[in-house]
């Protein structure tokens, strides 16, 4: 197949490339490289890419209009995959304007391209922070989610509901990725394993907020990968026990679809820093803070429908992950 893949110099765009590619579909990867953290990773990333053959590689920004319609124009996609978007739960709360432009108008930009150049199936990252202030456990993407707690959230759950409707007028086959807490090699500075992993290894305290105590749904980046596979080969349909007498969140009598990937076991952050000390062979010294705004205490994925439809669940446990994280850190940076 031909994909185009936006955030294609990103954690989880990277990965998803290079296994697309692995494969023998054809990727053409877009990514305007922004300084929203440390850009030279970004570019390693890209390079474990960027030479194969059929790769192409684009610079281009999503809310770039005219640039958007003429590369869907040029390169014709049979599918997408949308992981571009401003990320962060905090710092949606210091720079909300930035998310209005990546993940409102960046995606409306994706949704036309799609429409007006008969792409066979969008795939998009939304998140499992759409879940905001619901409190029962495990989260189901059959769950009302009507109170996102930052705006990240709330753009994430704007997405799913764009996606409907290109889905109902336009019938554009669209499936929504709930992700849980992605961790793993090449992963993102701003994300807590990152930060926690350079701050022991320097010595330096870390923040630890919630007092350790929120849980979290961590799932490996190659679990990513393989779910994200996996939804793009299977194109949604109508679901024909659908009503509107009783909608169902997750699905629609247009071909739209919603999942979950998590790893469906929770870890309390305590434990996963308990992990990762053991992995770096040294204790943290921690700065135990309160729950910041914006966060939710716990995270926990029903992943019934993965499993049910498309065969699948994520299970590397948090001390395989962090060890490989651990390893791919200390190589890359050489400490």
């Amino acid at each position: 197949m031909k994909v185009l893949i936006t955030g294609s110099a990103g954690f989880i765009g990277s990965a998803l490339s290079l296994r697309l590619l692995e494969r023998g579909d054809e990727v053409i990867g877009v990514d305007n490289l922004n300084d929203y953290y440390d850009v030279s990773l970004k570019e390693a990333r890209l390079a474990r890419t960027r030479d194969h053959a059929a790769y192409t590689d684009l610079r281009l920004d999503l809310e770039d209009r005219a640039g958007m319609a003429a590369a869907f124009a040029k390169h014709q996609p049979q599918r997408v995959v949308n992981l571009a978007a401003q990320a962060g739960v905090r710092y949606s709360i210091e720079n909300p304007l930035a998310y209005v432009d990546s993940n409102l108008v960046g995606f409306a930009h994706i949704l036309e391209g799609c429409r007006h150049n008969g792409v066979e199936h969008l795939v998009y990252a939304s998140s499992s922070s759409v879940y905001g202030a619901n409190t029962t456990m495990p989260f189901s993407v059959h769950d009302n989610v009507d109170h996102p707690l930052s705006l990240y959230a709330a753009s994430k759950k704007a997405n799913e509901l764009m996606a409907h409707t290109y889905s109902h007028l336009y019938r554009i086959p669209t499936t929504g990725l709930r992700f849980f807490t992605v961790y793993g090699p090449w992963g993102r500075p701003d994300m807590a394993l990152f930060k926690f992993t350079k701050a022991i290894i320097a010595g330096e305290p870390i923040d630890v907020f919630n007092y350790g105590k929120h849980r979290r749904d961590f799932t490996y980046i190659d679990d990513i990968v393989e779910g994200v596979i996996r939804v793009l080969d299977n194109v949604p349909e109508p679901n024909p026990d659908w009503t509107g007498a009783a909608p169902d969140s997750a699905s629609s009598s247009a071909p739209y679809r919603l999942y979950n990937i998590g790893n469906n076991q929770p870890v309390e952050l305590m434990r996963y820093i308990e992990v990762l000390e053991q992995c770096l062979g040294r204790e943290a010294e921690k700065n135990m803070l309160p729950l910041q705004p914006g966060d939710v205490p716990d995270t926990y994925a029903d992943v019934t429908d993965l499993v049910e439809r498309l065969h699948y669940k994520p299970d590397t446990s948090v001390e395989d992950g962090v060890a490989r994280f651990v390893e791919w850190y200390r190589e890359y940076f050489g400490v």
